[in-house]
């Protein structure tokens, strides 16, 4: 197993991650995200129920000994205190609280239904927070290349390929992280392992497999150890390169291209964005290249080209003009 539950989490909570890591196969971050989102819980509910005085640190709460009992004395109202206290004391947005809804949810599933513990889910009402649909930020054609004649680092190259990959296969920042350079097949296709560890195959263009080359070239060869020889992207401590120091490096760039208030998940909707605008790429192809589980998801693109021709026909100098009063 890869992700490994803290010492200090009780052994249902153990036992959940071993339980999401094994038979539902889901990803680290995701494995990450509920454990982070369920010791919240925990800890809340000590606090809430008068288990632990109301001076103590919250994040020195001790939910250790949290048991069946406790588990059963949770109640639907318990949850939505809870979902109040992120909204209105953490200021968590509504996709946050969602995903806690969704942790939460998950967890008392699998106590009642795999554990026993319960005779009834008492989470399976529990409601989600209604998330506000907005368009994907992205940039356009013009700013894309703007940030690629702006890589400039030590690591060019490395650099450069990993904007590249990022801007022409619409990778997740952990699918790029979890590269092998034997990822890259001769036939010029580009293996991917995707949320739940789905593989997927995208085929790389001239851009990728140029920059693939160049980087290459200088790879570091000595000195990486064995179990991480094969990533791809090297840090330069010599180990496969991690999400943070992508993340400085795209962050980086983006400073020196003066773009602001863009991420690296937002490279992600770049490419999907000019794919599907200059490529005319059809959504179902566009689905397999992303992985996306549901094509409701890859769906947002074609809203993205709907609300442009909008605009496009309210900034006509006619769009004003009407018939004079007769």
């Amino acid at each position: 197993m890869s992700h490994k539950a803290s010492y200090s989490d009780p052994q249902i909570l153990k036992d959940f991650i071993v339980y999401l890591d094994v038979i539902k196969n889901k990803s680290d971050l995701t494995i990450e995200e509920y454990e982070s989102d369920l010791i919240l819980f925990f800890k809340f509910l000590k606090l809430y129920k008068g288990l632990v005085p109301s001076s103590n640190d919250f994040e020195k709460i001790d939910i250790s000994d949290i048991d069946d009992k406790f588990i059963k004395d949770i109640s639907l109202n318990d949850a939505y205190a809870f979902l109040s206290y992120c909204k209105n004391e953490r200021d968590n947005h509504e996709a946050t609280r969602a995903r806690k809804v969704a942790s939460i949810r998950a967890f008392f599933k699998y106590v009642t239904f795999q554990k026993q513990i319960l005779d009834e889910n008492t989470m399976q009402l529990l409601d989600s927070p209604k998330i506000k649909k907005s368009l994907p930020k992205y940039l356009t054609l013009e700013e894309s290349i703007k940030l690629l004649h702006s890589v400039d680092s030590k690591n060019k190259e490395r650099d450069y390929c990993i904007i590249v990959f990022f801007l022409n296969c619409g990778l997740r920042l952990s699918e790029l992280v979890s590269l092998n350079y034997t990822d890259i097949r001769d036939d010029g296709t580009l293996r991917v392992t995707g949320k739940g560890n789905k593989e997927r195959t995208i085929y790389l263009n001239d851009a990728c497999i140029e920059a693939y080359n160049n980087y290459m070239k200088v790879r570091p060869v000595d000195g990486i150890r064995a179990d991480q020889k094969n990533a791809l992207f090297i840090s330069n401590r010599l180990r496969r390169i991690s999400p943070k120091t992508v993340q400085h490096i795209v962050y980086d760039t983006l400073d020196k291209a003066g773009l602001e208030g863009y991420s690296v998940h937002k490279l992600r909707h770049t490419a999907a964005t000019l794919m599907y605008q200059h490529g005319n790429v059809d959504v179902l192809v566009l689905k397999d290249i992303l992985g996306h589980e549901n094509l409701g998801t890859t769906e947002i693109y074609t809203h993205i080209v709907d609300e442009q021709l909008k605009k496009a026909s309210e900034s006509n100098p006619l769009a004003n003009i009407k018939a004079d009063d007769k």
